[in-house]
Parts: structure tokens; C-alpha cells; sequence
């Protein structure tokens, strides 16, 4: 083989090593590809939200926004102060697709959400009776005394399920984040009342 071949593979071979060596700095390790996945998870904050579900379609038309029969599918949280938060239809937001019981009621919602994305993902459901009073709500096997959480068949027996209300306080971090809020609030709210003793009152 003559010196000119031998000179092309060693510079073709040269080459790809240092191709190679480029995708290797590019790909992300492990390690370093779940330390940001952690790190997105860690802004993921939960809250609770308070209001009325509802198709997207009829609530943008009742703004006054034109929204075509596709709107329609997908399902929003009206929060009190008016936001339109969209719904993940997956394991325990489904339902509010699912069952039209859900929808068009008070109910709060405990939820996560991030700040890359505008959909927030149910964990809990809370609706209110005609009383008022705020209802721990999921779906219940009476045959297998199992919890479940869309509309089918029971995971265990096969057999119906039905829709089940409970008296059931909120979680107790939400308890402390909310009672923590209200602090803040009076604290505000007398801190804005009480005069500002360097104003000068003009005697």
C-alpha cells in the first residue's frame, strides 16, 4: 500500500477520533442530565387553587374570545381571580374530562405546577356540597375497599366503582403554608393601618 493511502486512512481515522471526542464533550452524562431533571422537579411548587372546572371552549366564548369546536376537549380550572389554568388529563386529572359531575361546581385543587409550563397537574380533589362544605373527593370500590381515581372498571374485581365524598382536613403542609399566608396578610394589613410616625402632621 502506497505512502499516499496510508497517509488518507490516518487522517481519515484521525478525524473521526476527534468527531467522537466532540460528541462525547456535547452528550450530557448521566449523572449531569438527573442532576437538571432534579433541579426542574426541585422548582415544581404545589399549591392550591380555588374555582370552577370547565370546557376551554365555552370559557374563552364567554370572554368574548373566538374559539373553534376543538377548544372544546380540553378542560380548565376558572380560579377565583380569574386565571384559566389548563388541566393534565392524566392519572387523577382525567376524571374532570371523564365525569361531568366534576365540573361546573366549587371545588379546590391541590396542584403542581412549574414554571416552564402553564399546565398544572392534580393531586388531590376537593369538592363542596350543597352546604358548602368541602368534600374529599375520588372514586371507591365497595367490593374491594380500594381507592381509585378515573372512571372504569376496579382495578382488583373488575367491578363498578362510584364516585365518593369524605370528610377529609387539607394536608397538613398545606395547613401550615396557608396559616403562614394569613400571618403575613394581618401583618401587612396592620403594618399599612398604623401611621407612619416620621410623617410630619403639620403642627
Amino acid at each position: 500500500m502506497s505512502r499516499a493511502i496510508w497517509g488518507l486512512l490516518w487522517i481519515t481515522a484521525a478525524s473521526c477520533a476527534v468527531e467522537a471526542r466532540g460528541e462525547e464533550k456535547s452528550t450530557p452524562a448521566p449523572a449531569a442530565a438527573a442532576e437538571e431533571q432534579s433541579e426542574k422537579q426541585d422548582k415544581a411548587r404545589k399549591e392550591l387553587l380555588t374555582g370552577q372546572v370547565k370546557f376551554l371552549g365555552p370559557a374563552l366564548r364567554a370572554r368574548g374570545v373566538k374559539a373553534y369546536d376543538e377548544m372544546d376537549k380540553q378542560v380548565v380550572l376558572i380560579a377565583e381571580n380569574g386565571d384559566l389554568v389548563p388541566l393534565v388529563a392524566d392519572w387523577r386529572g382525567r376524571a374532570f374530562y371523564q365525569d361531568e359531575r366534576l365540573r361546573d361546581r366549587k371545588v379546590q385543587l391541590i396542584v403542581r405546577r412549574r414554571p416552564d409550563n402553564p399546565y398544572a397537574q392534580v393531586l388531590i380533589v376537593y369538592t363542596f356540597d350543597e352546604k358548602g362544605e368541602r368534600k374529599y373527593t375520588d372514586y371507591w370500590c365497595d367490593i374491594c375497599s380500594i381507592p381509585m381515581y378515573e372512571i372504569k372498571e376496579c382495578e382488583c374485581c373488575q367491578g363498578p366503582i362510584r364516585l365518593r365524598f369524605e370528610d377529609r382536613p387539607l394536608p397538613s403542609y398545606l395547613r401550615k403554608e396557608i396559616s403562614r399566608d394569613s400571618q403575613r396578610q394581618s401583618k401587612s394589613e396592620t403594618d399599612s393601618a398604623t401611621p407612619d410616625a416620621d410623617v410630619d402632621d403639620g403642627k
